[in-house]
């Protein structure tokens, strides 16, 4: 059986047997579901081990897993459960050492060795040919190759004569390779943007047998030609040459004494003690044994390719595939021109509705001092022990993440495993509904200081109020307890501080804290506009709705309605406005509240002002709530029309005056008539009055029955069943009724008689219109302003307040005590609330080369207050179905578009779009 078809069937069996169990399992003893699989894989790993050396042979067991797995809540393998020797790279002993003596290299007094430290071998390289064939004289080059025997030297014998025929050779570590590398990429200047060193040709893999002689004290590495692909053999053949050497090899990775030291030649299953590793070899192919080069330091020709990538596609290939490994991937795929490799330009593919966690990640893993802690030993400052922490699962996942993103060469890939680690903690970011890409970028942040956090033991630190002493000292005691509970490379990068000032509206009690923040939250401040729009309508009948639209802050409350209307109505001083919302016909509810905010009412929502007198604002309202005859099959029914008049009324001895206040109201939408035409003055209003009084009980009814209008009070709230009103007889109102409810039933022969279309007419509070609204404009300085404002705490943010004994609604004021090195800013365009959802598509104009921040900080320190931008993470679209890409500044400040697996090369002028939505800025 192949290793393919093996894979599958393994991988199906495994899924089988998960999905029968997982019902049993999840059902009886839900808890023991991790354990349980977690056990199944290391029972099966055995039997899927390869049956050739080749490493393009091995695979990840939860990779092939997951082709058959439905589970939304796929297993999320533990990175510490196995370990394996890290991969190892032969590199120029002069090229590594750059980038130790400047990274890593000694302070005054200190040895180099003492930070990172090499052991030191002289290695005797010498070619083996095959052996000769018995039968035909034919030598067997399947048994070439290349043998090292390195011996440790104690100390280098002064005079020694080392003959090297391309110099002193490093051995490290993959995260030492990927650092040298981006240490070197970033150390080019602009014209050397393609430069030989990133030559693709020069990374190569090869399969080496490690044994060691322990009589002689002598590690032994060979290099066979039949464990390796012709082609790279060939290459090492031309870079060691044919000829026996002698050359230095310097080990910083460690790797040769942890092979003797933990006896893994002894535990090898392999003829001679032998084990099988992967060396890759780096910056060694352009040179061959027969140059005469004098000196040890490698030289290395440039590339004669050149060109821009201004504008092109760059790492969008849609069809190329990922590799479980950093580096076991083929070179011609990726992100490159001509022979040369651009580091950290790779895409992610969407595993489905996560282009939020892809656009917040491209903007993480180009933060350069972040990129070049994860490409570093990172490993290290893993807190395994820290119970607010991930075990160090999140930070190991990021990492290797990070290291793929800006491996040598990378074609872009899917970050399932980490999406599936980052389920396994945070159970809302599992499956494949859309979400916030800040909400996502705080988690992802948290957790990874906690997994990086350098505090073993969190000593415990009583917090205290004193507000005697100064400023200064103060918040200098409240950063030392943070750093005493907290030490990251996320609070290094990226946290500052705050002052927050409470004060107590009564006995002016001032309480101040210094809290640390990871982002700034900004709103986008009220000064930015919003158009809506008010039918306004007359209390006294003196004039026909007419439609005002005004301008009010997008985040204002009721209070600024009233305002904008009373100055668009030229309103008197003896007048007041009565500001309603009208749904079906009738009012649903009065924004007579002031601070209640407008972000309530909806763009499709109908508002109505009626314009009362003040001297009448103690008298109880009445809403006449329009009703008419609609037919319908055979049959007829009453149907609401029109927007309720509304009046205010001191008199309810007759229902008289209730008919008189509605026909006073009603007067401006009366039609003009002929001579014959109804009615309504004084004259037959008193005539009708004079015959009432002369009828019986039920005469009166009858003539209710048969007039123009009748009316009904609505008094549901108060009897049984609600009941015509009698003109001759006092209305049953309730004393303590603020809005009395009157449904008035119109005639078909009295409708044709008023313009029922003028009261049907009620404009939406916002209609879009071709083209739509322009977008407004406001400055990122605006946005602070805002956040900076002092503004009293919401009803349900009382602080307790401890002179007074009881919750008071105190004033905050938020001030920036100290900025971090990395300022993560997050616009607020989404706004929550218990019946909507919105976006703010607001266009916020930021700087990008230089934002300064000297006047918004309150103390005066040493740091610099000059930011620059170097990442965006935009939102396109509404909340029903957005997008999320990112803008990322690389070398050279050239900005790059990573949308999902597609990266384009951008101009810095199309950074600025009202789609930003969270920003990073770095220290300048």
């Amino acid at each position: 059986m192949n290793n393919s078809l093996k894979r599958l069937t393994i991988a199906a069996t495994f899924s089988l047997v998960k999905k029968s169990a997982n019902l049993f399992i999840s059902t009886l003893v839900p808890n023991f579901k991790n354990v349980f699989f977690k056990t199944l894989v290391f029972l099966m790993e055995p039997f899927l081990l390869p049956s050739s050396s080749s490493s393009s042979d091995h695979f990840n067991l939860y990779d092939e897993i997951d082709v058959f797995s439905s589970d939304p809540f796929p297993l999320s393998p533990t990175p510490f459960a196995h370990s394996s020797p890290e991969p190892l790279f032969l590199v120029p002993f002069r090229w590594w050492n750059e980038v130790r003596e400047d990274l890593y290299g000694r302070g005054e007094g200190t040895s180099k060795a003492e930070v990172i430290g090499g052991i030191e071998y002289t290695a005797s390289v010498s070619f083996v040919r095959g052996r000769e064939d018995a039968w035909d004289d034919m030598v067997v080059e399947d048994e070439d190759m290349i043998m090292f025997e390195m011996r440790r030297e104690v100390e280098t014998e002064a005079g020694e004569d080392i003959h090297s025929i391309n110099g002193n050779l490093a051995l490290i570590s993959e995260w030492m390779f990927l650092r040298a590398l981006k240490w070197h990429d970033d150390a080019k200047d602009v014209e050397d943007h393609l430069g030989a060193e990133d030559d693709k040709s020069d990374l190569f893999s090869l399969q080496i047998r490690l044994s060691c002689t322990w009589e002689m004290n002598l590690l032994i590495i060979k290099i066979s030609q039949k464990d390796n692909e012709k082609g790279a053999f060939s290459k090492a053949c031309s870079i060691f040459g044919v000829k026996s050497c002698m050359v230095k090899v310097w080990d910083f990775s460690g790797q040769t004494i942890r092979f003797v030291d933990n006896n893994l030649l002894k535990d090898s299953s392999l003829p001679d003690k032998e084990i099988l590793l992967e060396l890759k070899m780096y910056g060694l192919s352009s040179c061959n044994s027969s140059q005469d080069n004098d000196n040890d330091e490698m030289m290395v020709e440039r590339s004669n390719t050149e060109g821009s990538i201004s504008g092109r596609l760059v790492n969008g290939d849609a069809d190329s595939r990922s590799s479980d490994s950093t580096l076991d991937q083929s070179f011609s795929a990726g992100c490159s021109y001509g022979d040369a490799w651009i580091l950290g330009l790779t895409g992610l593919y969407n595993l489905g509705n996560t282009c939020f966690m892809n656009s917040a990640i491209q903007c993480l893993v180009h933060t350069g001092k972040l990129v070049d802690f994860f490409l570093g030993d990172f490993q290290k400052d893993i807190n395994v022990g820290n119970p607010l922490g991930m075990k160090g699962n999140l930070s190991i996942a990021f990492g290797d993440l990070l290291r793929k993103l800006w491996a040598p060469g990378a074609s872009p890939f899917s970050p399932r495993m980490f999406k599936s680690v980052i389920s396994g903690f945070a159970p809302q970011f599992s499956g494949y509904n859309q979400h916030d890409s800040q909400e996502f970028l705080a988690f992802l942040l948290d957790g990874l200081h906690e997994d990086l956090n350098r505090v073993k033991l969190k000593p415990y630190i009583e917090s205290l109020d004193d507000d005697t002493r100064p400023d200064e000292i103060i918040a200098e005691e409240h950063w030392k307890n943070h750093l005493a509970r907290n030490s990251s490379i996320i609070v290094d990068l990226c946290q500052g501080q705050y002052r927050s000032t409470l004060v107590c509206p009564d006995c002016r009690k001032k309480s101040v804290t210094f809290d640390p923040f990871m982002y700034l939250s900004l709103p986008l401040p009220s000064t930015t506009m919003r158009s809506m729009t008010v039918t306004v309508v007359s209390s006294h009948g003196t004039f026909l709705p007419m439609q005002v639209t005004i301008r009010v802050p997008q985040h204002g409350t009721s209070k600024d309605i009233t305002q904008a209307l009373c100055v668009a109505c030229e309103l008197k001083n003896d007048e007041t406005l009565f500001v309603v919302e009208i749904f079906s016909n009738s009012i649903i509810r009065a924004l007579d509240n002031s601070s209640d905010s407008i972000e309530l009412i909806r763009d499709e929502d109908r508002l109505v002002a009626y314009r009362m007198a003040k001297e009448e604002q103690d008298y109880p309202l009445i809403e006449f709530i329009h009703y008419h005859e609609e037919k319908a099959f055979a049959y007829n029914h009453k149907e609401k029309f029109g927007f309720p008049l509304v009046a205010r009324i001191s008199d309810f001895s007759q229902g008289s005056e209730i008919r008189n206040l509605f026909l006073k109201l009603l007067s401006p939408f009366l039609l003009p008539q002929e001579e014959s035409s109804y009615n309504h003055g004084e004259e037959q209003t008193y005539k009708e009055e004079a015959e009432m009084e002369e009828l019986s009980p039920e005469d009166e009814i009858e003539l209710l029955v048969d007039s123009d209008f009748q009316f009904v009070l609505d008094n549901k709230h108060y009897i049984s069943k609600s009941e015509p009103i009698k003109m001759d007889e006092p209305v049953p109102i309730s004393k303590g009724c603020r809005i009395a409810k009157v449904l008035v039933y119109w005639s078909p022969e009295i409708i044709e008689n008023y313009d029922t279309a003028l009261l049907s007419h009620l404009p939406q509070v916002y209609r879009p219109t071709f083209p739509l609204r322009r977008v407004e404009s406001i400055s990122l300085d605006k946005c602070l302003d805002a956040f900076l404002k002092e503004e009293p705490l919401g009803p349900e943010d009382m602080w307790y307040c401890p002179n007074c004994k009881k919750h008071q609604q105190a004033s905050k004021k938020l001030d920036i005590w100290r900025l971090p090195e990395i300022l993560v800013i997050h616009l607020k365009r989404f706004s929550y609330n218990r019946y909507f959802k919105n976006k703010l598509e607001t266009f916020v104009d930021f700087p990008i080369d230089d934002f300064d921040l000297s006047s918004y900080l309150i103390k005066g320190d040493t740091f610099c207050h000059h930011y620059s931008l170097y990442a965006v993470s935009n939102h396109y679209g509404g909340l029903g179905g957005g997008h999320y890409t990112a803008f990322a500044q690389h070398k050279h400040k050239m900005w790059y578009e990573f949308d999902d697996h597609r990266v384009f090369a951008v101009n810095e002028d199309q950074i600025r779009t009202s789609a930003a939505y969270v920003l990073f800025y770095r220290r300048v």
